[in-house]
């Protein structure tokens, strides 16, 4: 194990150590103005939602590293604090990095990349009309985080119009996760699309009151086979399969044949129905034996 003291390292070699272990990030792609109508659109990974009534999300426009400066994104929302948050699917991910480029002031990114400007509802700056979630905010606060390079500044923001491509919604109208093809942001030239086998489920705990891995037999719980993720999901179960479902499996030839190799031949059957997401079944293969 590596230990790290922030205060003993460069500034730089923090920065990498940070943005590439907090991953994936996700990216806010931001249309602000500055007072003369001048407008500006640049991505922020340092971003997240942190309420939803109400709707808040939170971005940070950091100050440079190399030499202190702030940015103009942070520049336009303390003259006008309104702005446009974008999600960034796969179509559009070469041009929002084309978008990151530190043009002059008074440049306007969206021209540079190649996007269409549409007039927003309630804000003055323009929204993307490729993006396929666009999200119009009033800025509520800044909060500066301290005055050297590589300092954060947290433009907090409320969100007040929603505006989402109908492609990317389900038959139920929610978000599809396939649909929007999103991408995060890791460490120096890395990302991410969240698409493929990179989406799986995960059933939520809060739903109900799992007996926890404390309470799994310690022949499972220190199995040699089965993972953390596999004791997770026999965990979150609120109850254990009824003998006949046990019988049943006891009973079958999978798992007499399982058991010719002892115990981590029946925690090995398990394993793969818990990758097909079988949790009782898993269970009643392991307690087949007792």
């Amino acid at each position: 194990m590596v230990t790290i003291n922030p205060k003993e390292i460069p500034a730089t070699k923090l920065h990498g150590y940070l943005l590439s272990a907090i991953t994936p990030r996700p990216i806010a792609f931001v249309s602000t103005v500055d007072n003369t109508g001048n407008v500006n659109l640049s991505p922020f990974s340092f971003f997240n939602c942190f309420g939803y009534n109400p709707p808040i999300l939170v971005f940070s426009p950091a100050r440079r590293g190399r030499d202190n400066t702030t940015k103009h994104t942070y520049e336009n929302v303390l003259e006008v604090p309104e702005a446009v948050i974008h999600m960034v699917n796969y179509r559009m991910v070469q041009q929002m990095s084309l978008a990151s480029t530190e043009y002059p002031k008074g440049v306007n990114e969206f021209m540079k990349a190649g996007f269409t400007e549409v007039s927003s509802d309630l804000v003055k700056p323009p929204r993307i009309a490729e993006a396929p979630v666009a999200m119009e905010c009033i800025v509520k606060e800044i909060n500066q985080t301290g005055s050297e390079g590589g300092a954060g500044n947290l433009v907090v923001c409320e969100v007040i119009r929603i505006h989402l491509q109908e492609s990317v919604l389900d038959d139920e109208g929610r978000i599809d996760p396939f649909k929007l093809d999103a991408v995060a942001r890791l460490g120096g030239d890395w990302y991410c699309r969240v698409q493929g086998d990179a989406i799986f489920k995960v059933p939520k705990p809060a739903q109900k009151l799992g007996i926890g891995i404390d309470r799994l037999p310690d022949s499972i719980r220190n199995s040699k086979v089965l993972t953390g993720n596999d004791l997770g999901m026999l965990g979150n179960v609120e109850d254990l399969p009824v003998e006949q479902s046990i019988q049943s499996f006891r009973n079958s030839i999978e798992v007499k044949m399982a058991l010719k190799a002892g115990e981590d031949g029946l925690h090995r059957l398990a394993q793969e129905y818990l990758k097909a997401g079988k949790v009782e079944e898993a269970w009643s293969i392991l307690l087949s034996n007792k």
